[in-house]
């Protein structure tokens, strides 16, 4: 076959840069699982459900690896996908995970016992804030997010609000939100997986209007 194209030329229209890129899956529900988990695990004994402290220990590989390692990935992932929100609420929150870790394994024991709690209140507050702005991001993305955030919001503020207060009660409450939280992440990491996988919406997250 003759190939008539002058020498030196091409006409065909150049690949845009997004075409060239390889395309990747959807990171969210990985995001979402490794943060409804770890939530589930810690939550649990929040909640006093699991009252012996020495079990809490099965937590911190969790957050390590997990909702922490597992879960900013997904955010990097999220990054080179151009969602903002995404990337923003999965590494903020896969960094929660590992600088729990770190506090709860080696800031909190060389803590003075009285003023702990302080410290303690003070690291859950200040993500109650993020949380807080980032559930009004999510009143346009979609109701299953919108949950997910509007509850963990009540989840930090119970925590922070038990931690400064020294309250069992309202730190076992906030237990309770984290569990419904995870539940409500799970579905989320659910619907995302089954909808991709089965190429439908079969699984509704009910879009918000943007």
């Amino acid at each position: 076959m003759t190939d008539t194209q002058t020498p030196g030329t091409d006409e065909r229209t150049p690949a845009s840069p997004a075409a060239l890129r390889p395309q990747i899956a959807d990171p969210g529900p990985l995001g979402l699982a490794a943060f409804a988990l770890t939530t589930f695990v810690l939550s649990v004994f929040n909640a006093g459900l699991i009252e012996d402290g020495a079990l809490e220990a099965v937590v911190l590989p969790l957050a390590l690896c997990y909702g922490g390692i597992a879960q900013v990935l997904a955010g990097m992932w999220e990054f080179r996908k151009n969602n903002t929100f995404g990337a923003v609420a999965f590494t903020s929150y896969g960094s929660f995970w590992l600088s729990f870790a770190a506090y709860v394994r080696f800031v909190a024991p060389e803590l003075p016992a009285a003023h702990a709690h302080q410290a303690t209140g003070l690291f859950l507050l200040a993500w109650a804030v993020f949380t807080l702005y980032m559930t009004v991001v999510a009143t346009r993305i979609n109701g299953v997010l919108l949950a997910v955030f509007t509850v963990l919001s009540l989840t930090f503020v119970l925590l922070a609000a038990g931690a400064l207060g020294q309250s069992t009660g309202v730190s076992h409450a906030g237990g309770w939100a984290g569990l419904l939280t995870a539940v409500l992440a799970w579905y989320g990491s659910f619907a995302g997986v089954a909808n991709a996988t089965w190429k439908d919406r079969s699984l509704p997250t009910w879009p918000l209007a943007g």
